[in-house]
């Protein structure tokens, strides 16, 4: 993989057989999904605020005070990864603990629900893939871990990486 990411890959090795206009339409959708998944992933902070402001307040939010909230929130993302510029190289590790909240804990929390008859399809179906997302977070947990301590980490505050 070169330096870059997926997007540098793509163009170092498909720029030569791959037409522009799929490579812009990429590149588009990839900012896209940047975009709209801080605002999908963020909703659980956004609800904390409200939350908190309407239990403050007793009375309910308003537009122009969830506008304060996100774009906050924003600044205090934006201001993070500024100032602690080294975080990426930690999103191995991170992505690995939180991967059984998308992939295993679904899983479990169904079976706990819907309480479904023991050792049915859906009952082993769960637990299978349960297990999976769990097994898939350790593994990529380890990798983080592994990545961290082969490649090594740069503690540099307020200066991003060159």
């Amino acid at each position: 993989m070169p330096p870059g990411g997926m997007l540098a890959a793509l163009y170092a090795f498909h720029s030569h057989d791959t037409p522009r206009g799929l490579l812009a339409t990429t590149c588009l959708l990839v900012v896209l999904n940047c975009l709209s998944s801080f605002q999908i992933y963020s909703m659980p902070v956004f609800d904390s605020f409200e939350a908190y402001y309407t239990g403050r307040t007793n009375r309910p939010c308003s537009a122009w005070v969830r506008s304060v909230f996100r774009v906050f929130y924003g600044f205090l993302s934006l201001f993070i990864s500024v100032a602690l510029p080294f975080l990426s190289s930690l999103a191995g590790l991170l992505g690995g603990l939180t991967l059984p909240v998308t992939f295993a804990y679904p899983c479990f929390m169904w079976i706990r629900v819907k309480k479904p008859e023991k050792f049915s399809f859906s009952w082993y179906l769960n637990w299978g893939l349960g297990l999976l997302g769990t097994a898939f977070s350790l593994a990529f947990s380890l990798g983080g871990v592994w990545s961290i301590i082969s490649n090594g980490m740069k503690l540099k505050f307020f200066k991003p990486p060159n």
